[in-house]
């Protein structure tokens, strides 16, 4: 059926940088004649950005210069505009005079805020905010408890998830049809990054391809060999197991239907029940808000966390004294990104054996990954720190040293990210202070000189948390 006559849309890009698979894309082109497509350079996202080199800035752009070509391949092209979004989308839909403005749905308290300014100011004009649920596969109501409330434990939100799945819910969106050219006086060349504000970064010399067509050679990659694997490979940095695929999600680079699609054709239910657990952070996020600045479990804030200033510089820069720690937080500083096995062992090892809040934690993070999403990141933090929902008990503290024995017996991912360790044999690579002094001065490496003497005891530390959250749940904290 065609779009009434006159009908005009326009697409706000924000997460999901494609052209295909795209639910506000196909759902503008089946109402309108006239389709036309934005994003924006938000100055009150960008303006908070600690440094002027920032991975994440450049790999927008470099996403939105081959989204740009391939909407001007249909017949469209992409308005650029730098600004508050809240102000330039209300200001480009009346110069287009549009109806409708698309967009997906997002779930962070202040996206959601200028979200509701931005209708608030289309309705003024006469116009609608319609935004569609693309980032996730379920959100708002579609999955609950019996009880019809959110859910707050993981397991069972899977299993409500996937009895809830049918095939409509990951089918391709398609979003074919011809754009509308936009005219010449909002039309123009992307910007530059240094119009921007911002330097160019080391991306391409990490081997990071931003855009659609970074994200299919990972996947290709991935899907034809390693998916049904997944479950094998996941745990071990120093094995190539994973996706590599996080920055391309959280950019919307490449559809989450697609993946899903192959995860239950494939029966890579490991790798499906990440995604999950990916849907899962974003319901809590949307439906308890309050976690961007607080523990899930209110008594939880009670906690008291030492205040010591050296130790989160020490962990940051990657010189603890623990070696799996160490290469994976000097991972973190040379990549932008972290394997997330590392991520589970870093944060436990951050709060349970430093004894720092994890907030310090959760905002390196924000401010160094590639992929940082805040549902993701703070669900994950919170899991560490045993405050969030569904997290690890309390009691449960991960021992550094034997995650690095389990998961990189050869030191192979410790000896790439901390070479002054390289000589070390395998049997002390992982605890390299227990070495003999005379061995130590042997190979050249002195424990305490040339790579740093632990920072903390972790039997002692274990003991101190212990207590520290015995009394927050005993209620004497």
């Amino acid at each position: 059926m065609p779009a009434p006559e006159n009908t005009r849309a326009l697409v706000w890009f924000r997460r999901d940088l494609r052209d295909h698979d795209h639910a506000p894309l196909a759902a503008a082109l089946a109402a309108a004649q006239a389709v036309y497509c934005v994003f924006v350079f938000d100055t009150e996202i960008l303006d908070l950005l600690p440094e002027r080199t920032d991975r994440r800035v450049e790999f927008i752009l470099g996403s939105l210069r081959e989204l740009a070509a391939a909407l001007q391949a249909r017949g469209g092209g992409l308005i650029v505009r730098h600004g508050r979004a809240a102000t330039e989308i209300p200001a480009v839909a009346g110069q287009l005079g549009v109806d409708t403005v698309y967009a997906g749905r997002d779930y962070e308290p202040a996206a959601k805020q200028r979200d509701a300014e931005v209708a608030a100011a289309l309705c003024a004009q006469g116009r609608r905010l319609v935004l569609l649920r693309d980032q996730t596969i379920f959100d708002g109501d579609a999955v609950l408890t019996q009880a019809g409330k959110p859910f707050s434990v993981f397991t069972p939100y899977k299993n409500a998830w996937l009895k809830r799945l049918t095939v409509v819910d990951y089918a391709c969106v398609e979003s074919g049809g011809a754009l509308a050219v936009p005219p010449p006086e909002l039309a123009g060349a992307l910007p530059e990054l240094a119009d921007l504000g911002f330097a160019a970064t080391d991306l391409a010399a990490l081997g990071i391809v931003p855009g659609m067509r970074g994200a299919q050679v990972l996947w290709q990659a991935f899907r034809t060999g390693r998916i049904v694997r997944y479950g094998q490979l996941r745990d071990f940095p120093a094995v190539k197991g994973v996706s590599y695929l996080s920055v391309h999600l959280r950019f919307g680079t490449i559809s989450l239907r697609e993946l899903v699609r192959e995860a239950v054709a494939q029966g890579a239910d490991t790798w499906l029940s990440e995604l999950i657990w990916r849907d899962f952070y974003f319901m809590i996020l949307d439906r308890f808000p309050q976690v961007a600045e607080r523990a899930f479990k209110p008594e939880y804030d009670a906690i008291t966390w030492d205040d010591w200033p050296d130790g989160l510089a020490a962990w940051q820069q990657g010189r603890t004294g623990y070696p799996l720690v160490d290469a994976a937080m000097r991972q973190l500083l040379h990549s932008g990104w972290m394997h997330n096995r590392l991520r589970m062992v870093v944060a436990s090892f951050l709060c349970k054996d430093l004894g720092i809040d994890w907030r310090h934690g959760e905002a390196w993070f924000a401010r160094q990954l590639n992929d940082f999403d805040l549902a993701a990141n703070n669900g994950g933090w919170q899991w560490a720190a045993s405050s969030g929902c569904d997290a690890q008990p309390w009691f449960r503290i991960f021992n550094p040293v034997t995650q690095s024995e389990k998961f990189d017996a050869e030191g192979r991912f410790i000896r790439r990210y901390v070479p002054e360790l390289a000589r070390l044999p395998d049997k002390y690579l992982h605890a390299p202070w227990k070495l003999a002094r005379r061995d130590q001065e042997a190979l050249g490496v002195i424990i305490g000189r040339d790579y740093p003497a632990p920072i903390v005891d972790h039997a002692v530390a274990r003991e101190k948390t212990l207590a520290r959250y015995a009394m927050v749940k005993n209620g004497k904290a």
